[in-house]
């Protein structure tokens, strides 16, 4: 019944990527510019790929981590770092490869439980979220009002860590097949999101 049902979840998030990758913000030419708080709250809940690294990097961090705050804090903080790169016009390559290569790696971190020393985790993701960061903060810059965007995209990825937290403070205590298959669903989104940009 596990094994059905996770085959079923994995196929249902292939065929569903392509129609999520639109939503990113790196994917549509930066067709949709954040104007306020709201706009920049509601964004990483409405991009998958944002929204399933920020709950990913939660869940690895409840499943594998010593210090709990240490991986969420650091993806907060370079996320906004990122963004106030992107703000000021620094041009980053391969921002969208590599946020998708995120999902591909936090997804296995998820699935694995895998553990690493804290500085490394904090490193690790860290290095992830400028890339997140850049690509809102592009689409923010020339924006006079950033501030209010960012700060609803800041609390936004605060909520959305602290969910994960939440749902791999749940998976702990659930059959090992839990966080595989909320780990390989990531992963699986990282994939066809790097195989579409191929």
């Amino acid at each position: 019944m596990t094994s059905r049902f996770l085959r079923l979840q994995l196929a249902t998030l292939a065929a569903m990527a392509p129609l999520w990758v639109s939503a990113h913000t790196g994917a549509d030419a930066g067709a949709h510019h954040p104007a306020g708080f709201l706009d920049g709250f509601l964004h990483p809940l409405t991009g998958p790929d944002h929204l399933a690294a920020m709950l990913a990097v939660g869940c690895w961090s409840a499943l594998a981590a010593r210090r709990l705050w240490q991986a969420p804090l650091a993806f907060a903080g370079m996320l906004l770092v990122g963004a106030l790169a992107g703000l000021s016009g620094l041009a980053v390559p391969a921002v969208e490869p590599a946020i998708a290569a995120s999902l591909l790696v936090l997804g296995l971190l998820v699935a694995t439980r895998a553990r690493m020393p804290g500085a490394a985790a904090m490193a690790l993701v860290g290095a992830f979220a400028i890339f997140h960061g850049v690509a809102h903060g592009a689409e923010l810059a020339g924006d006079g009002q950033a501030w209010a965007p960012l700060a609803g995209m800041l609390l936004a990825t605060v909520g959305l860590h602290l969910a994960g937290l939440g749902l791999g403070l749940l998976l702990r205590a659930r059959n090992a097949w839990w966080p595989r298959s909320a780990g390989g669903a990531v992963a699986l989104l990282g994939l066809v999101l790097l195989a579409r940009m191929v």
